[in-house]
């Protein structure tokens, strides 16, 4: 399947926003959840792209430091509508977990929901939908017994070294056996991936990318401005984190804690919070902007800590199709498609079905929330709204 090239006109970039939105008011559950929404939305249902070129994405992403789900987001918006487009698509996941946050800041200081009967009912939809995408992206990616293999290395040493680091030792070891094992015969099927943008643009955003990382703490330190000092440690942090949100906690934790800037109680209070919206955990930075300098420094915060995603995802785009489809390189994308595979499934158990499946009626909830997702092709609100409910209601029996 090949992806259709659309203009960008004002109908695509409304229509991305639209369905960006929707995912952002409903995709609980973190990262590798956000995935499973992504594809079940992208792939499966508006077939934006194939299932070769989503997992190439989502292999890209997982090399780059950053929200991983966010900038798969992204992709997928740029790839459909230009910089405009990741823009758009950025905009509507995002958005709704920051306006939340940034309420919750100002008029709900330590109340912690973390721990509501919802969020466990979300936490269940999230082993529904992640166990979908991981079985449809199972299909394609690892047919083969080399391929299992590799995914069941993927697994087991992604459970047993739960690091960013490992994940990028496995998809680096796996892309070299692929390479060995395909690289005579790997198959001709890609699907172009469309680049609406230059690869001048990119390396434009690859110089601002690393200016901001060197220029930020030496302007900080002459400038002595509080709004600098804030933008530079959470572009920092946005910057140097490979693994997603649960590894940038500590990172602004020591930023912000140990400095006065807030406590540790709002600290923790604001992760509760941000684990019982949707979208990614990164805007757990405009909880902590909004603390510390009102609305518009949770604004502030939430533009420096995904500014550096977005620019590398900009930046890297136009050549990845390029080193994708190159032959030699091809049959190595073959051993990391089956990686992600992999490092998906040992998401799937820890953290998603361990912290989520903790009674044997949370797992016959799953599977009737499965079910309706699945078989019964149900839209995935219902499925969120049933999880929410169901989760209540399993709080007041179990």
């Amino acid at each position: 399947m090949h992806m259709k090239k659309n203009k960008t006109g004002l109908k695509t970039l409304l229509e991305i926003l639209m369905v960006s939105t929707r995912l952002g008011l409903t995709s609980f559950g973190g990262p590798v959840a956000h995935l499973g929404y992504f594809h079940d939305e992208y792939v499966r249902r508006r077939k934006w792209m194939d299932e070769k070129s989503y997992a190439d994405l989502v292999a890209l992403c997982q090399f780059l430091p950053g929200p991983a789900s966010s900038q798969v987001g992204i992709g997928i918006g740029v790839m459909r509508a230009g910089a405009a487009g990741g823009i758009m698509a950025f905009l509507g996941f995002t958005l709704p977990s920051v306006i939340a946050l940034i309420i919750f800041a100002i008029l709900l200081q330590g109340i912690n929901p973390a721990e509501a009967g919802w969020i466990h009912g979300l936490k269940i939809v999230a082993v529904a939908v992640v166990a979908h995408a991981v079985l449809g992206m199972a299909q394609k990616l690892v047919p083969d017994l080399p391929r299992k293999t590799l995914a069941l290395f993927a697994i087991i040493a992604t459970l047993l070294w739960q690091t960013a680091i490992t994940q990028v030792a496995v998809i680096l070891v796996s892309g070299f056996i692929g390479f060995l094992i395909y690289k005579k015969h790997a198959d001709n099927d890609d699907a172009p991936m469309e680049f609406p943008i230059s690869k001048g643009f990119a390396i434009g955003c690859l110089v601002l990318f690393f200016s901001l990382l060197i220029g930020l703490p030496i302007l900080r330190e002459l400038t002595a401005v509080e709004w600098v000092a804030l933008f530079d440690s959470f572009y920092r942090s946005g910057s140097l984190v490979f693994g997603g949100g649960h590894v940038v906690l500590p990172l602004l934790e020591r930023e912000f804690v140990p400095t006065g800037w807030l406590s540790e109680e709002a600290f923790l209070a604001g992760y509760g919070a941000a684990q019982a919206v949707p979208g990614p955990l990164f805007t757990f930075a405009a909880y902590l902007g909004a603390v510390m300098n009102g609305w518009q420094g949770g604004l502030l915060a939430t533009a420096a800590i995904f500014l550096p995603a977005f620019l590398l995802i900009l930046g890297t785009l136009p050549f990845w199709d390029t080193l994708r489809r190159n032959p030699n390189i091809k049959g190595a994308l073959m051993g990391v498609n089956a990686a992600v595979v992999g490092i998906l499934i040992s998401a799937f158990y820890h953290p998603i079905w361990t912290s989520s499946i903790l009674e044997p009626a949370d797992f016959a909830f799953a599977a009737v929330l499965f079910s309706m997702l699945v078989y019964w092709k149900l839209p995935p609100w219902i499925i969120v709204v049933t999880g929410a409910i169901g989760g209540t209601l399993l709080g007041y029996v179990i």
